[in-house]
């Protein structure tokens, strides 16, 4: 059967069937609750007259990550998919169980980001991660999985994938934000599952858990936009507006603490710092600083703690390291100038 033969047919998820043109919103059973509760995993379906490439979404795969909910929700309001060709799945909340309790993780205490591909007769995270796979990934063509930062912890808007894949890199510099880190794929996650199905996909990582932020979202719905652009699915947009210029880092690391004590920052998210300069001040409760976080490196800050409070060891900046951070820094105010304009 041609592509184009498999595109005119209707679409099967769980017991529904989509046909071009039209439009569902689905529920797919998973494990119930204790209490006999059914849960469900919530699945958005629209499908343009036209043939296309076919595109998932997805949000929640960590509990707490609650962006990823929000962009879906906005970009199944948005008048521009009017104009879709082929189709996009759009799953806001992948890990109900874990919104549910607002934890990362699954009522098993496994994160399903290192679950996949999963197992109908596995643990709890094993089968809903073969269920995802089955009904969502292994039908579509390339996808997005939105993420942010964890528990007390912020990530600047970044796209990471495996950019060694040339259709990959190409969809990252296409989603439009100033940093793309080259991540290399981890052992359960569901970037790994996509690479070995052969269907290049992105991560967005962008604010903190349990948080909505206003630019994190606005970026990430617009990105995914571009990327719909991109692959010829929604028509081009006339805009006069310079295109954020990306840029990759092949490398990233955090800096940690050398002592524990309440933390005062003195750099903040997409700040360009020079190695030896002052990130934060350590200091005890009763006001003596006693130590200083710095930067091992000259880079770009991508990630942050949040809390006052640190242990020592603990992590408390991530900064990534490029060919030319000063027009990184640039690139990363114009988005902010953009973005909360």
């Amino acid at each position: 059967m041609s592509r184009h033969e498999e595109q005119n047919k209707p679409l099967v998820i769980g017991d529904h069937e989509i046909k071009p043109g039209e439009s569902q919103k689905i529920h797919l059973p998973t494990v119930k609750l204790y209490t006999d509760t059914t849960m469900n995993i919530p699945v958005y379906v629209k499908r343009g007259k036209k043939t296309g490439p076919t595109v998932f979404i997805c949000g929640a795969i960590h509990g707490d990550e609650l962006n990823g909910i929000e962009i879906i929700s906005r970009l199944i309001k948005s008048k521009a998919l009017n104009a879709l060709k082929g189709t996009l799945i759009a799953v806001p909340i992948v890990n109900g169980f874990g919104v549910l309790n607002q934890s990362r993780y699954l009522p098993d205490r496994r994160d399903l980001n290192r679950s996949f591909p999963g197992s109908a007769k596995g643990s709890l995270a094993a089968r809903i991660a073969h269920l995802f796979i089955e009904e969502i990934v292994k039908k579509c063509d390339y996808g997005i999985d939105l993420h942010t930062g964890a528990i007390h912890r912020s990530n600047l808007p970044q796209i990471r994938a495996n950019i060694e894949d040339e259709n990959t890199f190409e969809l990252a510099k296409a989603f439009g934000v100033p940093v793309i880190i080259n991540a290399n794929l981890r052992d359960g996650s569901l970037r790994e599952t996509a690479d070995d199905l052969g269907i290049p996909m992105l991560l967005y990582e962008a604010g903190q858990a349990l948080r909505f932020d206003e630019l994190s979202i606005k970026v990430g719905l617009k990105g995914i936009l571009n990327v719909l652009r991109y692959l010829k699915m929604l028509p081009k947009q006339r805009s006069k507006k310079i295109p954020i210029e990306p840029f990759v880092a092949n490398k990233s690391s955090w800096v940690r603490a050398a002592d524990s004590g309440f933390v005062l920052h003195k750099k903040e998210l997409g700040d360009l710092v020079k190695e030896g300069d002052v990130l934060a001040n350590i200091k005890k409760p009763l006001g003596d600083i006693t130590s200083q976080v710095l930067s091992h490196a000259d880079g770009i800050i991508i990630g942050k703690q949040n809390i006052p409070l640190v242990q020592e060891g603990e992590a408390v900046y991530h900064i990534a390291f490029f060919n030319k951070p000063k027009k990184v820094e640039a690139s990363i105010e114009s988005m902010q100038d953009t973005f909360e304009s």
